[in-house]
């Protein structure tokens, strides 16, 4: 074989090509494993995708290569249909041409795969490129309706191309209406106009044919499936073109079809009506016959019953997309109503007539759509409408209560196969039912349910009053038998789901004392069935605010729920009193020290369920219920800190790759830090591994942002680094942070915050451990990173150089580069003004904490930077002047003001030089700030508050400053930062006093300052200056 020339673009060749997928379709696995690696390489030939196409279009090749071949060409040709590398305008012209070939195809997976291409290559070729696409079609369509119905001998050829064909456009008209863009909307817009009517022809001729043909004598006969196919396939192409229409009412191009549409739905209620009657007379009849049906007959009936869900499909999407304009159209009320009667109807059958099966007489499928139906459209029939006037079409009363009593007593009552799966598989069956409240829509009894709550709210005056006369009589009566318990549940279910409007007249605390309590402790072995009902009913009314979470006794019914492993009790019950009582912790009035009592048995059985469950839904189910009793109950869970995380190891090992469920137990770790604050320090024997693990490789992708959200926490609820038992040590996870703040721009944000808290918490610690480390981390970092990041690593090294020993950090800043790097900026002016101010804060804390060691980094830097000094300085003085008008907050401003007179106290001549201009207008700004806010102070002495605020000195920083640390032991560190800072604690003018004799000392006394620097000043501004300093600001 020849090998791929790189840059060259090879021609295929196709007895090669042949060859290599017939080896790739072959049974030896040594042979296709060689032919699929070929085949990959291949296909970046010239000329492949027309070959392969070829290949499947040739009928006397083996049909698996056929297979194979159409399947790769669909996988691969598509996505590069506009490559000229692979793909000329004569290879897509003989492709398209081809496509149409398949059109007698007998195989159903090349059709099908057919079907794909045609759809593909028509969004991006039709019709430009491919115009005769639907006008073959149809006309293919035309012809061989005509020859089928034209003799009443069958044509099998015919009738394949006909079924293929209709396929082809159902398929073009699904990719055409999915497009959003104006262009393939108008395309659409023009395919509807070309295919509409002929559609409604083609209809209107073969749905009577159904109602004509079917009956029990004709429905095992081969045409009779071929008929139901091809109308079938027909009315779903108009399903396709009247939905696109319905939705685009706005639409130039559609305002036209709109009135077709509209008698496009009279037609199909009309029709519908007519299909579902004939097709339940005919499997009542089959069935009083015992009739024979073989497998074409079961063919015949499910094709009928597919096509009778369609017409179900088409109102609700309707429904869905309009329902205003939906209830408005003509007959529709009518047409609800008539699903609604099969539903009554179905009710009244034998119970075999009800089942989830295509031969069912009243499908399962069927029966749900007809209760959505009705609940969207109960609104238009509301006793009132939303202007407040009386509405006429308004439902009777006793139209209400029947609908409330079919649905409570058949379709809300759990049925004997919702029994079987409930023993056969309990979690499961708890995973189920969690399930179908999501997806309502699809079954049966979840949505009976909804359509009871829509009931109640449009019926409140005709519901309420009839479901609490129904549960006086329900808990008055003795429920022994199963057919009983079962009743009993359903009516539990009802005053659940109906929960805010019952809460006025069903007493739930009386009924919890006097019924729940008892039942909950029953012994009967049908009772889990009520137990399980009861504490997801407790559940439904605390977490709806309709009964309160400080009645001790809920809390009492549901952690006997918990621990019952007696009879009349199972693991349904305790996995549904798991639920209910997340929902119960889970809401505002939530009391820890009501709940307390409870919290042990609770945190036992949940650490024992957590044990006992079979599958990891069930064990993510009670973690998370556990997740908030822990975060709900603050400190009180400090003493279960041990039992907690005891297990965890062995649940994060068992987990294997489900990643929701490892999440799920750093979010445990992750309550427990947030809610044992200092208590929390025994979890870093469990926070060290688990952030490792985290972080590696393998788990890297799906656990990092988890693993660092719970990092974080655990700095800030840390009171020291170590456990405390000579166990692991959170400066074990230094070196990943510092290796996350270098490289990996992604999560930068979050570890500088991870790094910030070490520095909080033990700035000494970590700086003897890694300064050097830590600096050459921000070295990396602050060249790269985006302006926010930037500023954060600014704002960390403030803080840092504020709170740690200067001898720990200065020659460090030295060595790694660090403040030349710092330096740069001031000198370059390249960066943005908010990055500068932030720049000339850290030097400015760097003078403040030690300008004898910042004398020597500066001489440092203009080495190591090949930069003469006093340039250094000219731009340093430069930049603190100017970006002083920049620096918002007073405490920065006075921060500027006490530094510089540190920097003056050095006797440096470039600082001096500006002493009487730049230095003394920069200390008077500030003093002025002072002055001003204390006559404030003073003024509004003895009010209960100033008329304005007093941004100088308030006793709180921003928001900012704290880091979302609120209610951790970092944010006592973080206060007692701010309290100390010597911004806060030094008076302003007896420190620049200090300074200055300071400086004056340092050029050997007497008046070299006034008669060297000051000569130049104002006397006036002088004067104000001598008379500031004295004035004790």
């Amino acid at each position: 074989m020849s090998s791929k020339i790189p840059g060259v673009i090879q021609n295929v060749d196709p007895q090669e090509l042949y060859d290599v997928m017939c080896g790739a379709a072959s049974q030896d696995p040594a042979l296709m494993e060689k032919s699929t690696f070929r085949l990959k390489i291949m296909l970046d030939y010239f000329g492949a995708f027309d070959a392969l196409h070829e290949i499947a279009a040739q009928k006397s090749v083996p049909l698996p290569v056929r297979q194979q071949s159409i399947i790769q060409f669909k996988n691969a040709a598509l996505s590069h249909w506009r490559s000229r590398r692979l793909v000329s305008d004569e290879h897509r012209i003989r492709i398209r041409q081809r496509c149409l070939s398949f059109l007698d195809e007998p195989d159903d997976i090349i059709a099908e795969c057919n079907e794909i291409i045609v759809s593909k290559i028509a969004r991006q070729d039709y019709p430009n490129n491919w115009s005769y696409l639907i006008p073959d079609l149809r006309r293919t369509i035309e012809e061989n309706l005509r020859a089928r119905y034209s003799t009443a001998v069958p044509d099998e050829r015919s009738a394949l191309v006909l079924v293929r064909s209709l396929r082809l456009v159902n398929e073009v008209l699904k990719e055409f209406g999915s497009i959003k863009m104006p262009g393939g909307m108008k395309t659409m817009a023009k395919i509807v106009e070309d295919l509409h009517l002929d559609f409604y022809g083609y209809y209107a001729k073969l749905g009577p044919t159904i109602t004509s043909t079917l009956s029990p004598e004709t429905v095992n006969q081969p045409r009779v499936a071929e008929d139901l196919t091809i109308s079938h396939l027909v009315f779903k192409c108009m399903v396709k073109m009247t939905t696109w229409v319905w939705h685009r009412p706005t639409m130039d191009e559609v305002a036209k079809f709109l009135d077709w549409a509209k008698q496009f739905f009279r037609d199909s209620a009309v029709q519908l009506q007519a299909l579902s009657e004939l097709r339940i007379n005919l499997l009542i009849a089959l069935r009083s016959a015992n009739a024979n049906v073989d497998a074409i007959g079961r063919r015949n009936i499910d094709l009928l019953t597919r096509h009778v869900r369609v017409f179900g499909k088409l109102f609700r999407r309707f429904q869905q997309l309009d329902v205003k304009r939906f209830v408005l159209l003509e007959g529709c009320s009518d047409l609800v109503f008539y699903y609604w009667s099969k539903v009554v109807q179905a009710t009244n059958s034998p119970p075999e007539f009800v089942e989830d099966s295509p031969d069912a007489v009243f499908p399962v499928r069927f029966l749900v759509q007809a209760m959505v139906l009705f609940k969207e459209n109960l609104a238009q029939w509301a006793p009132v409408r939303k202007d407040g006037s009386v509405n006429e079409n308004m439902l009777s009363k006793d139209a209400v209560e029947n609908a409330v009593q079919l649905l409570v007593t058949r379709f809300i009552p759990l049925n004997p196969s919702d029994l079987e799966e409930w023993m056969a598989d309990p979690d499961e069956w708890v995973n189920e039912e969690d399930k179908e409240n999501d997806h309502w829509e699809y079954e049966v009894r979840p949505c009976a349910e909804r359509v009871l709550m829509t009931l109640a709210n449009q019926y409140k005056d005709y519901v309420v009053p009839l479901l609490a006369e129904t549960f006086k009589r329900v808990i008055s009566q003795p429920t022994t038998d199963l057919a009983s318990i079962v009743q009993k549940e359903a009516v539990y279910c009802a005053i659940g789901r109906c929960a805010i409007r019952l809460k006025d007249v069903i007493p739930f605390d009386q009924w919890l004392e006097h019924t729940l309590v008892p039942e909950s402790q029953e012994t009967n072995p049908s009772y889990p069935i009520i137990k399980r009902r009861i504490a997801w009913v407790i559940g439904k009314w605390v977490s709806d605010s309709c009964a309160s979470p400080k009645n001790p006794t809920i809390w009492q019914v549901l952690v006997h729920l918990l621990q019952d492993r007696g009879p009349g009790s199972d693991a349904v019950v305790r996995l549904t009193a798991v639920a209910a009582l997340r929902e119960c912790v889970d809401t505002i009035d939530f009391d820890p020290n009501i709940f307390a009592p409870f919290l042990p048995p609770a945190m036992k059985e949940l650490l024992a369920l957590l044990a006992e469950a079979d599958n990891l839904e069930s064990k993510r189910r009670i973690i998370n219920t556990l997740n908030s009793v822990v975060e709900r109950s603050g400190t009180l869970i400090v003493p279960f800190l041990g039992a907690v995380t005891e297990p965890l190891p062995n649940l994060w090992s068992g987990a294997g790759e489900d990643w929701l469920f490892k999440a799920s137990l750093l979010t445990t770790v992750e309550k427990l830090l947030q809610s044992s604050q200092e208590h929390s320090r025994p979890l870093t024997n469990i926070v060290v591994p688990l952030v490792q693990e985290c972080l590696s490789p393998g788990a890297r992708l799906q656990l990092e942002e988890d693993g660092l959200s719970m990092w974080q926490v655990a700095m800030r609820n840390a009171v020291s680094l170590d456990s405390g038992d000579g166990g692991r040590s959170l400066l074990e996870l230094l070196p990943i942070a510092l290796t996350l703040l270098a490289e990996d721009l992604d999560v930068r944000a979050q570890v500088i915050g991870i790094v910030e808290s070490y520095l909080i918490l033990d700035a000494t610690r970590v700086l003897q451990l890694c300064a050097v480390d830590l600096f050459n981390s921000y070295v990396k970092a602050l060249p790269q990173g985006v302006s926010s990041d930037q500023k954060s690593m600014l704002g960390t090294l403030q803080l840092l150089v504020q709170i740690a020993p200067p001898q720990l950090w200065a020659e460090p800043l030295h060595v790694s580069g660090l403040f030349p790097l710092l330096m740069k900026p001031l000198v370059d002016d390249n960066i943005s003004v908010t990055l500068l101010t932030e720049h000339v804060y850290v030097l400015a804390r760097i003078v403040l904490a030690d300008r004898d060691m910042f004398l020597r980094l500066m001489s440092a830097a203009s080495i190591s930077m090949n930069t003469p000094e006093i340039t250094l300085w000219e731009a340093l003085l430069d930049q603190w002047w100017q970006r002083f008008d920049n620096m918002s907050e007073p405490r920065y401003r006075k921060l500027a003001a006490m530094s510089i007179a540190n920097l003056v106290s050095t006797g440096r001549p470039e600082v001096l030089e500006r002493l009487h201009s730049e230095i003394f207008n920069l200390w008077l700004d500030v003093f002025g700030e002072l002055k001003e806010a204390k006559e404030q102070a003073d003024g509004h002495a003895g009010l209960e508050g100033p008329a304005i605020t007093l941004f100088w000195d308030r006793n709180e920083p921003d928001s900012v400053f704290y880091q979302e640390s609120q209610d951790t032991p970092e944010r006592t560190r973080r206060q007692a930062i701010f309290d100390n800072d010597p911004i806060r604690t030094v008076q302003l003018t007896a420190f620049v006093a200090a300074r200055l004799q300071e400086a004056e000392a340092s050029l050997g006394g007497g008046n070299v300052i006034q008669t060297r620097y000051l000569a130049k000043a104002d006397p006036l501004v002088i004067q104000q200056i001598q008379k500031l300093l004295a004035s004790g600001l």
